[in-house]
């Protein structure tokens, strides 16, 4: 089936949603946020591949380059640990992003942990620096975490908690180190850092309710191109894509492709004494029991009017048949509308059950339609199925 939904920020790749509960809240995007747009900002956290890898090699290069210069036990740890944290980020990176593609489960909480834990070793650097009293260091791992501040505000816009959390873990060491070392210029950092954090991570929440409006309303417009707006049922251009999309695949010897095209008998009657209201409200009734009788088993259009077509797949004629006979007797009986109005209705149903492989979109939906012609011919409240002839053009045998 062609999918219902396709954002412009979703990646081909599908990540998985964290499972760790602390992890599930670092990630969480906010309230009232769709499954889709979801998984979409998840998807978002293992993107801009620019900034993933710049950073890194920018956080390395710089500890690599403090640590030659101190020439300390302290400072090879930490590069040690910078480079370690780097290479497993790169490991799981590549892990998720295979996984991704073939749609299995992927280590996302892995991943995040160790994005705190990068953020972390860039603090731990930074305070290092702060403390040795070497400034010369200090200003080069200062200068660093902050230049980093903005790629992990631009990256992680699906998770703005995550935001927040790893711009205090780098550059929060920097206070405490201020407060260690006593220098008066670095105490301005206990002032500067609050205001910084605050509107790095306002920034960050901002980018994400912007996007996750924006995907709503991708959404929405989606949604609306391929449904109808009365009945909430997909709509005509929904039903001739999913006809194409069956003619282009293969499917097994034995299958088929069935239409069944339904009419209602007595509608206009209905809404023409009792008004376009209650007619309306009729036709969601309609719909309603259309998809109450295909649970799971098939979809169902509106195609304009009075008009629905029920598409099925792998059918037998002999189910299809029991089919339009239980959609008689449903069709059929007796509705409640609003204010007590009790109404009845028939229906009849032209049948199109052919080998799609090759056949045009238009031309099955119009044997489809024949068929119906041709109930509504001889007495309507029945079904008939395609004429012998209509199938073999289409492709049955």
């Amino acid at each position: 089936m062609t999918q219902p939904y396709s954002p412009m920020f979703l990646s081909p790749r599908v990540y998985s949603s964290p499972r760790w509960r602390p992890i599930r809240w670092i990630a969480d995007p906010g309230k009232d946020v769709t499954p889709e747009i979801r998984e979409a900002l998840v998807g978002s956290l293992f993107g801009t591949l620019s900034i993933f890898y710049g950073g890194m090699l920018n956080t390395v290069l710089v500890a690599l380059v403090i640590t030659l210069h101190m020439r300390t036990a302290p400072f090879y740890g930490w590069l040690a640990l910078e480079t370690t944290i780097c290479l497993a980020r790169i490991v799981v990176m590549s892990i998720a992003r295979r996984a991704g593609i073939a749609r299995q489960p992927t280590p996302t909480d892995l991943h995040i942990a160790l994005a705190l834990a990068w953020a972390a070793s860039v603090g731990v650097g930074t305070y290092l620096c702060v403390t040795r009293g070497d400034w010369l260091s200090a200003a080069m791992a200062c200068l660093s975490a902050a230049a980093m501040c903005g790629g992990i505000c631009f990256r992680n816009y699906g998770a703005p908690r995550m935001t927040t959390l790893m711009i205090l873990l780098s550059l929060g060491p920097t206070c405490v180190g201020a407060l260690v070392v006593g220098e008066p210029l670095f105490l301005l950092t206990l002032l500067q850092l609050p205001l910084y954090v605050a509107s790095m991570s306002s920034a960050s929440f901002r980018m994400n309710t912007m996007v996750v409006a924006t995907m709503r309303s991708e959404r929405e417009n989606a949604h609306r191109a391929r449904h109808d707006s009365l009945t909430g049922l997909l709509n005509r251009a929904s039903l001739i894509s999913e006809i194409r999309e069956a003619s282009n695949a293969r499917m097994a010897a034995g299958r088929y492709l069935t239409l069944l095209y339904l009419d209602l008998d007595g509608f206009k009657p209905v809404n023409d004494s009792y008004g376009h209201g209650c007619g309306d409200e009729l036709l969601v009734r309609v719909g309603a029991r259309l998809r109450d009788a295909v649970p799971g088993r098939g979809q169902v259009y509106r195609i304009g009017g009075d008009e629905f077509v029920i598409m099925l797949r792998n059918e037998s004629r002999e189910s299809v048949q029991a089919l339009a006979q239980q959609l008689l007797r449903e069709i059929g009986a007796s509705y409640e509308l609003s204010g007590g109005l009790q109404v009845r209705l028939g229906v009849s149903i032209g049948i199109a059950h052919v080998r799609p492989e090759g056949q045009n979109a238009d031309a099955i939906l119009n044997m489809a339609d024949r068929a119906l012609y041709m109930a509504k011919a001889q007495g309507k409240g029945r079904y008939e199925f395609a004429a012998p002839e209509h199938e073999a053009a289409a492709g049955y045998n």
